[in-house]
């Protein structure tokens, strides 16, 4: 348990989480550059570096050669194997990845269904994955907990699945029945939710603080906000659903589902049915788009879905003045298709004022943002309290 923050044990553990925060975000740091970034001392940052390398949690390396007089700082890095499982079910497959502390994907795997996978289904394949990488790829690994993105509706007090409409989930007790199937500590949250927490965090929207997230998946398009950088929920967790607004479409013949929402008329399965395709993954359909860009039905099924994507991220701008607009999955390669298209129309719907600083750019994590979102969560029990976590 965890001592009061005002003992001198809580500030001990805060200064861990603080330098194993830094470690993790930022890469690896010199010991002259965690004293500078923490206000510690040199001593300080020293006992707590070797108290984090005691732990297994983090590595000290040679210094880098510099020119400097005296002796070179030691680096301080996030290990990279300490691990956290990242799983990401949809209706078409389930992703797997063991995930390093110091940000990097260590082995993944893309599990294809035929049908749609239950709870209790995605608990034994996370459970039989761990299993058989433990014997292979990760055999010398520690790996301290698991994280679910889930595209649906995620209780956040509990991790209760309220509602995956596409995975036909209700009220589905993951979190627990993962728990049980591994015996880790398990986070769950929406799968586009992590997504923004991971773009903000290390990828399009580093150093951005006021951003929207659209998340563009086989379950449909779900969304993420960061307000003055942090992430918001709602008062239950389920804040970001941009994918069940119904935008406002100018042209009736741009209409393909009446009385449709969002992700209805902006559609991967749209998308895949013009490339010829019945299933694949990001970059497969990216390149199909690409490939077959020339005729005349694709170059109009893209055309159409940027008008009315368009319109949503203008009503996006108009209620939130956001700094930065990030697309991630399918919608990525829907605005990578014509970007100035996807600019103008926003400007063109929204209002001056919102729009005249917004920025419009494609998630930087590309397929990997859901599974680095997953084991972000994963790892808050451990980046928040090293001690506790690794007891």
């Amino acid at each position: 348990m965890t001592d009061r923050p005002g003992t001198f044990d809580g500030v001990h553990r805060r200064n861990l989480s603080k330098l194993l925060g830094l470690v993790h975000l930022e890469g690896p740091q010199s010991r002259a550059r965690l004293t500078a970034a923490t206000g510690l001392n040199r001593s300080t940052v020293g006992a707590l570096a070797g108290e984090l390398i005691g732990l297994g949690l983090v590595e000290e390396r040679a210094p880098d050669p510099t020119n400097r007089v005296g002796r070179p700082s030691p680096v301080v890095a996030a290990r990279a194997d300490v691990l956290a499982i990242a799983v990401n079910p949809e209706v078409d497959a389930v992703t797997i990845a063991a995930v390093g502390l110091n940000g990097r994907i260590a082995v993944r795997e893309r599990i294809e269904m035929d049908r749609l996978v239950t709870p209790d289904e995605t608990a034994r394949l996370v459970a039989a994955t761990l299993t058989r990488w433990r014997r292979g790829a990760i055999a010398s690994a520690n790996v301290v907990a698991v994280g679910l993105a889930v595209p649906g509706l995620v209780r956040a007090s509990d991790g209760l699945v309220r509602f995956a409409p596409h995975l036909e989930w209700a009220d589905a007790p993951l979190r627990a029945l993962v728990e049980q199937a591994i015996g880790l500590p398990v986070a769950v949250d929406n799968d586009a939710s992590l997504g923004a927490a991971a773009e903000h965090l290390f990828g399009a929207g580093r150093g951005v603080d006021d951003l929207v997230y659209l998340n563009g998946g086989a379950s449909g398009i779900g969304g993420g906000l960061i307000v003055h950088g942090r992430p918001v929920g709602g008062v239950g967790g389920y804040a970001g659903e941009f994918g069940q607004n119904r935008p406002g479409i100018d042209a009736a013949g741009d209409r393909r589902a009446p009385g449709g929402v969002l992700e209805d008329e902006v559609s991967r399965a749209r998308l895949l049915e013009i490339a010829g395709m019945s299933s694949a993954d990001e970059p497969t359909l990216a390149a199909a788009l690409a490939a077959a860009g020339d005729r005349p039905e694709v170059a109009a099924e893209l055309a159409r879905q940027r008008r009315i994507l368009g319109t949503a991220l203008a009503n996006a701008v108009n209620v939130l003045n956001p700094a930065l607009i990030i697309l991630g999955g399918f919608l990525a390669t829907l605005a990578e298709h014509d970007l100035d298209a996807l600019r103008d129309a926003l400007a063109a719907q929204a209002m001056p004022a919102a729009a005249e600083a917004v920025e419009l750019r494609v998630a930087a994590l590309g397929e990997d943002r859901l599974l680095i979102g997953a084991a972000e969560a994963a790892f808050a029990g451990l980046l928040a309290d090293p001690l506790a976590s690794a007891s």
